[in-house]
């Protein structure tokens, strides 16, 4: 592996990582409080259905690290959906 392509891989992953865990504070506090009123109904469901699509995507390229990446966002993203709609 070249260093061009150490540091490409070292940044998605870093990225993804980011991007992943950047729900779960959101999803503990609404789990905690049981409260999700605050929360964008249309947001989740529209994010929800873009992961949705990164996943294919993923899927597509045989990206293993967006395909990843994506599958765990969207559990976290889904389970803050599922709130918003049994804590509304």
């Amino acid at each position: 592996m070249t260093t061009t392509s150490y540091l490409q891989e070292l940044i998605g992953t870093i990225a993804g990582l980011l991007t992943t865990v950047a729900f779960l504070p959101q999803a503990i506090k609404i789990w905690r409080s049981k409260s999700a009123k605050d929360i964008s109904l249309a947001m989740f469901v529209c994010f929800c259905a873009g992961i949705v699509l990164w996943v294919i995507y993923g899927f597509m390229l045989g990206a293993f690290p967006v395909i990843l990446a994506n599958v765990v966002t969207l559990c976290i993203a889904a389970t803050i959906l599922i709130f918003k709609l049994r804590y509304g």
